[in-house]
């Protein structure tokens, strides 16, 4: 079972937080909405924490918190919180300008907004002190939370992040990608089609990468275009990409776990650095997976990290 939870993040925007498993009882006298699962189009949501609990609290114990990359949203994220769900409590965040949370259109796209995002989430959810798991700029939010609020944070799982600076050259790359977008695209089996075959960027066929944007699309009257504003993606990414993190990082007190794809954004040279830089910082690579590790790989994305969150989820 999946139920939407609605947060207030930074400045008021609103985000929709994803729990993965059986919801927590209710209070007596207290009825607990029924929530809809990320993929479909739920109606408002009581804001703030938990449904029962005006302080967020639900009386489980601390868990895991799931942050997509840019352009994705908490639903990437199923294939993991639904074995993670099993034996902890597991939530997945749509980030703010992404899936099912707010798009306001001067809202603020910056670093600091998305990591006030994710600590106000797991305040307000109840889930601290918690394991952030992020992929790509859901690690780097991760990570700079960790080093800002050690308090709210137990573990960390980074996949293919990079710690340095990637510079202008690419967020033209990135601005000219975006345009080169053929929208509106016709079906959903040409979604699929372009971005795991026909986009430039696509080295080789690749049916995952192809459903990962399938899933960040959705109708409108003209035809299929994505739920996030990329001029909000590109001014989400500009507030990275010209700095590096690495101070941030040596600041991460908790266990720490990189985790690459062998195909992927990370290197492993960069990756075994910020293995050293980190106190306490672990490695682990997946085989024939690209950039979207947990997307492409999940049962050998899985192997990777369960060892890693066993040891810092049991008590």
């Amino acid at each position: 079972m999946t139920r939407r939870i609605d947060v207030t993040g930074a400045g008021g925007v609103r985000l929709a937080a994803w729990e993965y498993g059986d919801p927590p009882k209710a209070e007596p006298g207290i009825l607990v909405p029924a929530q809809a699962g990320p993929e479909d189009h739920a109606g408002p949501r009581p804001p703030g924490g938990a449904p029962g609990h005006p302080d967020g609290s639900t009386g489980r114990s601390p868990g895991v918190l799931l942050l997509h990359g840019l352009m994705g949203r908490a639903s990437h994220w199923a294939s993991t919180a639904r074995w993670l769900s099993e034996r902890h409590r597991a939530v997945a965040l749509d980030q703010r300008g992404h899936g099912q949370s707010a798009k306001p259109p001067r809202a603020a796209f910056t670093r600091e907004a998305y990591v006030d995002d994710a600590e106000a989430a797991l305040e307000q959810l109840g889930l601290a002190p918690a394991v952030l798991v992020g992929h790509a700029m859901g690690a780097l939010t991760a990570w700079q939370l960790a080093a800002k609020r050690p308090d709210l944070v137990s573990g960390l799982v980074i996949c293919d992040m990079r710690a340095s600076a990637l510079g202008a050259a690419s967020q033209r790359e990135w601005a000219d990608w975006f345009k080169a977008w053929p929208l509106p695209f016709a079906t959903l089996a040409d979604v699929r089609k372009w971005f795991g075959e026909d986009d430039p960027w696509v080295e080789r066929p690749n049916p995952a990468r192809g459903a990962f944007y399938a899933e960040v699309m959705q109708e409108s009257p003209d035809g299929w275009r994505p739920v996030f504003d990329p001029e909000q993606m590109l001014r989400s990414r500009e507030t990275w990409v010209y700095d590096a993190h690495w101070e941030e990082l040596a600041q991460v007190r908790c266990p720490a776990l990189v985790v690459r794809g062998l195909d992927g954004e990370l290197g492993r040279a960069e990756a075994q650095e910020m293995v050293r830089v980190l106190p306490r910082g672990e490695y682990a690579e997946v085989a024939d997976a690209g950039h979207l590790v947990h997307y492409d790989q999940p049962e050998a994305w899985r192997a990777a990290i369960e060892p890693f969150l066993d040891a810092v989820l049991t008590p």
